[in-house]
């Protein structure tokens, strides 16, 4: 080809090349340099420059190496392509045909390295590194079927590096995962797919099953709701979904019977092994907080509790078709059980002496069930140990008003009256306290400090009549206080402590006092009544023998599992009047002996007669009763 052939652009490129030569031998060699100029550097010949001449055959052996290929000889265009290369190291298809020369020899290594040029010299091209992670991907497919999964993993770890949203690098991945037991792994790669991706049915059953392989319970129940919601019919999904509430059930009748043998610790671990295989049944739940109230741990159960009364979607609570009356009653049981948790606390922190926490805990109780008697006197209690009378007072009336034939409010109303009496009396108030002190008497007609108290306040006013026949009756009620016996004294001037209980009018006080008591007796009732929610959970009431200065709490729980009445034990105040008119009479006319050296008046022991007590099944649980609450009147 001669020089007028040659392209304009070719021409000058030659000129200035020839120019530049010329110009560096001529610096280096001085009058030398002219046997550097042979004929074939000359102008005339062009053609024959290095340049054009590497060019020539990079293309020839490129075309050589096509042609290797397309005759399925690969070493001969490996070879072709490589002394291409050799003269254009800068030609990056050059590299991306060996590549696919190596890929036909499965000589992965090779051909990701010449891909790894190829995007090194064109990073703009995105097909370069998909087929790069393509070659990863079928190294991994390589190794893996050799055995070596650690190098396959590496491999496919990076074909998803390269190529992020394809699926099936990652899914060879997890495979790999799974196949080292690298679980955790595998649950941290479909959560992503999951965050990355539009989540499906499969790769919630799917990261199910990793969770149910690592023993993640309570996340493998959620992946599969997850994967049902998804697709109801994923029949995978449905299958070990039917396995993990078979396991609950087992794990639950295991709870039931270490329950029945009185190991509760056991059986708390035992339903909690069947909640973390079904976490939403609320029957569970129930039974769960059943139990730690047992083992007096109120928080556990009021969380349980909570929990099991926390409405939820029919699906999720009747897995068998349960019907809508279930729930209704399911969820009763579990408010009632919740209402005795608060009260079962209450009593505990009562017994503790944290007076405000247990006001504050039956409070919850009475949002939640106000038509129990034995709530608002347990608050009342409360409100008494913290000398607020008014509250107190205001708790009890609403006990009442709930019950009002139950001797046990009627008692806290007498000791209440009493002592709002008493201040009345310390304020000179006189006719006010008379008032107060009438109201305990008609409450509790059976102790001597109220007519006591009262024979004061009518004194202090002038009535003397009423003074007298009020102190008579409490001497009566308790010979041996002096100071009921100083005040008789002074109320009849004049008169020996005999003379006046021996007078009509000593008389006329005892018989009215006896009617009175026997009516108060006939009057009451010694059992609260209970409303029917709480009585089908076995809510009672035990009412002891209870005094003005010495009551307890009546409100008890009972466990679910028993269906008892309530033991009554009540004094009968009839005959313990007549022992102790019979008792002043001994001390009065039955006198000691001058030098003897015992107390001059025998203590009078009140027997305590009861009426005969209501048969009643065993409980396996104690009642919840507050600690013995004392007066100072």
């Amino acid at each position: 080809m001669s020089a007028r052939n040659l392209p304009e652009a070719d021409k000058m490129g030659a000129d200035q090349e020839t120019t530049s030569r010329k110009t560096a031998i001529q610096a280096l060699f001085g009058s030398s340099s002219s046997i550097f100029l042979t004929p074939e550097l000359k102008h005339d010949r062009p053609h024959l420059q290095g340049s054009l001449i590497i060019k020539d055959k990079a293309v020839n052996h490129c075309q050589g190496g096509t042609e290797a290929m397309l005759q399925s000889r690969f070493e001969r265009a490996v070879s072709c392509f490589s002394k291409a290369i050799t003269l254009q190291p800068e030609q990056t298809q050059l590299y991306v045909q060996r590549a696919e020369v190596y890929l036909q020899l499965c000589d992965f290594k090779s051909a990701s390295l010449d891909y790894k040029h190829a995007c090194y010299l064109e990073p703009q091209t995105e097909a370069y590194f998909h087929r790069l992670a393509f070659v990863y991907y079928m190294q991994g497919q390589c190794l893996c079927d050799q055995g070596m999964i650690l190098e396959a993993l590496e491999s496919f770890a990076k074909a998803a590096e390269l190529k992020p949203n394809y699926k099936p690098y990652h899914t060879r991945s997890l495979a790999c995962l799974t196949a080292l037991g690298r679980y955790t792994d595998c649950v941290r790669l479909v959560t992503n797919l999951l965050e990355t991706d539009i989540p499906s049915a499969d790769l919630f059953t799917l990261r199910a099953r990793l969770h149910h392989q690592l023993n993640q319970a309570v996340l493998c129940y959620y992946d599969l709701k997850a994967a049902l919601r998804l697709s109801p019919n994923c029949g995978q999904a449905q299958s070990l979904l039917k396995e993990l509430e078979e396991a609950a059930e087992r794990f639950h009748q295991q709870a039931v019977t270490k329950a029945v043998e009185g190991e509760l610790a056991d059986a708390v671990g035992k339903i909690s092994t069947a909640l973390e295989q079904n976490p939403e049944k609320a029957q569970y739940y129930l039974f769960r907080g059943i139990l730690y109230r047992r083992l007096k741990d109120f928080i556990a159960a009021i969380e349980d509790l909570a929990l099991a009364v926390e409405p939820r979607d029919a699906g999720a609570k009747s897995p068998e078709g349960q019907k809508p009356e279930d729930y209704k009653a399911l969820e009763d049981d579990a408010q009632a059980q919740l209402v005795l948790t608060y009260n079962d606390f209450a009593v505990h922190c009562f017994s503790q002496g944290f007076y405000s926490e247990a006001t504050k805990l039956l409070t919850k109780a009475i949002q939640e069930q106000r038509d129990e008697s034995g709530l608002f006197i347990n608050r009342g209690d409360c409100f008494l140990k913290q000398k607020e009378w008014l509250f107190a007072l205001a708790d009890y009336q609403q006990a009442e008003e709930l019950d009002p034939q139950n001797t046990s409010i009627w008692l806290r109303l007498a000791i209440i009256h009493n002592t709002l009496g008493l201040h009345s009396l310390g304020t000179l108030k006189f006719q006010e306290a008379a008032n107060k002190f009438s109201t305990s008497i008609k409450y509790n007609p059976g102790v001597a400090q109220y007519y006591g108290n009262r024979a004061k306040a009518c004194f202090r006013m002038g009535s003397v009549e009423e003074a007298k026949q009020d102190a008579i009756s409490a001497l009566i009620l308790d010979p041996t206080n002096d100071e009921l016996v100083a005040l008789l004294l002074k109320l009849f001037p004049g008169c020996s402590l005999s003379d006046v209980m021996s007078s009509a009018t000593a008389a006329t006080v005892e018989a009215q006092l006896m009617e009175r008591t026997q009516t108060w007796k006939l009057t009451g009732s010694p059992a609260s009544r209970l409303s029917d929610k709480l009585n089908k959970m076995g809510i009672g009431h035990n009412t002891e023998n209870q005094s003005e200065t010495d009551f307890q709490s009546s409100f008890s729980v009972d466990d679910v599992e028993t269906r008892q009445k309530p033991s009554v034990s009540l004094k009968d105040p009839l005959k313990s009047k007549e022992q102790v008119v019979q008792a002043v009479r001994k001390v009065l006319h039955e006198r000691q002996s001058l030098y003897h050296t015992g107390p001059r008046l025998a203590s009078v022991h009140l027997a305590n007669t009861s009426e005969p007590t209501l048969s009643a099944a065993k409980s396996s649980y104690a009642w919840k009763t507050f600690e013995r609450i004392g007066l100072n009147c």
